[in-house]
């Protein structure tokens, strides 16, 4: 059975745009791998566990980092809750606690 990959709302979407074109691109590039081959294709180091259901895909791009967090719901489905680019070296806890409620409306 294969990977579905989306984002939650139009909010998710409106922040993947906020994105640099080429962060985009790197973002779009790992659904479409996680969709055809799942995500032992991914590249090493692209995935990281946060805590609990929250995980972390790992953009990097010219112009610095981002992530993408998401959460895996039943069916094989990858929901990205939250995007934002990166500008300390841990995870701001006001964006873990932002993905933690919107990854209830996903699950």
């Amino acid at each position: 059975m294969r990977w579905s990959f989306q984002t939650l709302n139009a909010l998710v979407d409106t922040e993947v745009r906020a994105l640099p074109p080429d962060m985009q691109a790197r973002f779009l590039r790992f659904g479409d791998i996680i969709e055809q081959s799942g995500f032992q294709a991914l590249p090493r180091d692209s995935v990281k566990h946060l805590e609990g259901k929250l995980w972390e895909l790992r953009i990097t791009g010219r112009d610095g980092i981002s992530r993408a967090i998401y959460v895996t719901a039943a069916g094989r489905r990858v929901v990205v809750v939250r995007v934002f680019i990166k500008k300390t070296q841990k995870t701001p806890p006001r964006e873990l606690e932002l993905a933690r409620q919107r990854a209830k409306e996903a699950l």
